[in-house]
Order: C-alpha cells, then sequence, then structure tokens
C-alpha cells in the first residue's frame, strides 16, 4: 500500500461521508473520460448506467441539501447507506490485492466515513436552527465544493489530504459537543410522541 493509494480510498470514504452520488459520478466520469485510471473493481462506476444513476441521485442530494429540515431526514436516512458505501469505495480502491489491505482500508474507511457524515449531520442540525436560510445554503455550497476538491487532492498531493482529512478529524473532535446538539435537536424535531 502506498500513500497515494491510501490517500485515494480514504478520500473516496470521506466523499461518502458526505455527498455519496457526487463522489460516485465524479469518480465514474473521470474513469469514462480517461482522466483517471480507476482501480479494476471501480470501474463499474464508468459505465453509462451507473453514470446515468449516480448523477440522477447526486442531483435529487443536490437539492434535497440545500432545504432546512429537508436536509437532515435526508442525512438521517443516509446513515445506513453513507457509511458502508464509504466502507466499501475504500476495499475496492485496494480490490485486485490479495492481501488484508483491502479489509483494513474498509476498516478505516468506514470510521472516516461515519466521521464525516455525523459532523456533517451534527453541523446541519444546529445551522438549521438558525431561521435564515443563508447559512444553511453555504453550508451545502462548501460541501458541494470541498468534496471534489478532497478528491482531486488526494490524487494530485496525497500527502496534503492526509494532513487535512487529520486536521478535520481533531476539529470533529474538538466540536463533539456542537455536533452532538445537533444531532439531539434533529431527533427531538421529529420525535414520535
Amino acid at each position: 500500500m502506498t500513500i497515494p493509494e491510501l490517500a485515494t480510498a480514504l478520500a473516496l470514504a470521506w466523499g461518502a461521508g458526505i455527498r455519496l452520488y457526487a463522489v460516485l459520478f465524479l469518480c465514474g466520469l473521470c474513469g469514462r473520460m480517461g482522466w483517471i485510471a480507476l482501480p479494476q473493481d471501480l470501474a463499474v462506476l464508468a459505465h453509462p448506467l451507473v453514470l446515468g444513476a449516480s448523477g440522477f441521485m447526486m442531483l435529487v442530494e443536490f437539492f434535497a441539501d440545500k432545504f432546512p429540515w429537508v436536509d437532515s431526514l435526508w442525512d438521517a436516512a443516509h446513515t445506513f447507506i453513507r457509511i458502508p458505501a464509504g466502507a466499501a469505495l475504500a476495499a475496492l480502491a485496494f480490490g485486485d490485492s490479495t492481501s488484508e489491505f483491502p479489509a483494513a482500508v474498509a476498516i478505516l474507511g468506514g470510521t472516516v466515513a461515519a466521521g464525516a457524515h455525523f459532523a456533517k449531520a451534527g453541523a446541519r442540525g444546529v445551522i438549521n436552527l438558525s431561521p435564515e436560510p443563508v447559512s444553511n445554503w453555504s453550508a451545502s455550497f462548501t460541501e458541494d465544493a470541498a468534496v471534489p476538491a478532497g478528491l482531486w487532492l488526494a490524487i494530485f498531493y496525497p500527502w496534503v489530504f492526509l494532513v487535512l482529512l487529520g486536521a478535520g478529524g481533531l476539529a470533529a473532535i474538538f466540536f463533539i459537543g456542537w455536533i452532538m446538539r445537533g444531532v439531539s435537536a434533529v431527533i427531538r424535531k421529529y420525535r414520535l410522541p
């Protein structure tokens, strides 16, 4: 396992925790256009049917994420999708390997995807408590830009991505109370009587 491979696998997992369908679509599109060589087990992302499905879902997620509370419902439902998908994408980045690396990277990938997902969902829950839409839109557009930027960094500047990922993980730990308040607020808002 090399640093660029690890950075790419963790970037796939991190991005999946925030914008899963954008990761699937962008990786597939880059592979289809020949801009990057996808690992053999991820080559299916470049198939036109998969590109169509991931592109459609990327658009649905793009718009769902722009409306306060719709985004929190979307995040809640995707807790059960983003985390295993992040683990799977990280493992598939090493899928043609016959070693123990795919399993180890799947564990790391699932952890990174979970961290990114819960940090995003918690932060958005807190932001949604604000009555104005500008902060929600700003957060959403920042996430829209951060995912392709993170993937690009992981491919071309893997050390920079890994340092930023580590710093983001430390920041998430530092802000865990704020994030948990956001998650609790969303749960209280949608709790059945």
